[in-house]
């Protein structure tokens, strides 16, 4: 009897720490970002070579303070991607959109990269180094869908597995 009891009680535990680990995972550190109205989605100009707002309408994104790529973003524009090619940097080191909670409806990573592979969206530069070695990523699609997320630069690859800085790239703030 005391065997059943303790099998019980482990099979209990491993439930509830299951179920913990998910939600902490999936829900607990994530957080609404409330928008500002003018500067939540914004790209790095070529002329100026720093970020600027776009247009932009429905924005909606969510971040995490356990992680600086955990930012995700989405948002409808009305600028045409000719516009948009012809006025801000493509993101060129290989936009690769991150996984976002399920409940995170409008963010869909598998859908966003087959639209990428597939030319119906192009990446754009959103930030470089908006923390050292994460570019801010801008995507939009041919229906003016957007989608925004951070991403590992070449510089934070080397850095974060404890290799020196890339000789193109700033030096890392201490503790990196």
């Amino acid at each position: 009897m005391i065997g059943k009891i303790l099998a019980a009680m482990i099979v209990l535990t491993a439930a509830v720490g299951g179920a913990a680990l998910y939600y902490l995972q999936v829900y607990a550190y994530y957080d609404t970002v409330a928008p500002s109205g003018a500067d939540d989605v914004q790209m790095t100009s070529l002329t100026a070579a720093a970020p600027e707002p776009i247009l932009y309408d429905d924005f909606r994104a969510i971040d995490a303070d356990s992680s600086p790529i955990r930012y995700r973003a989405c948002f409808s524009t009305t600028s045409s991607l000719a516009m948009l090619s012809e006025t801000y940097a493509p993101y060129i080191e290989g936009a690769e959109p991150l996984n976002a909670p399920g409940w995170f409806e409008c963010f869909d990573a598998q859908e966003i990269g087959e639209k990428l592979e597939e030319g119906e969206a192009l990446a754009f530069l959103g930030e470089r180094n908006i923390e050292y070695g994460i570019d801010r990523v801008v995507a939009v699609t041919r229906d003016g869908r957007g989608y925004v997320w951070h991403q590992i630069n070449h510089c934070g690859a080397e850095v974060f597995e404890g290799k020196p800085a890339p000789a193109d790239c700033p030096t890392p703030p201490e503790g990196y």
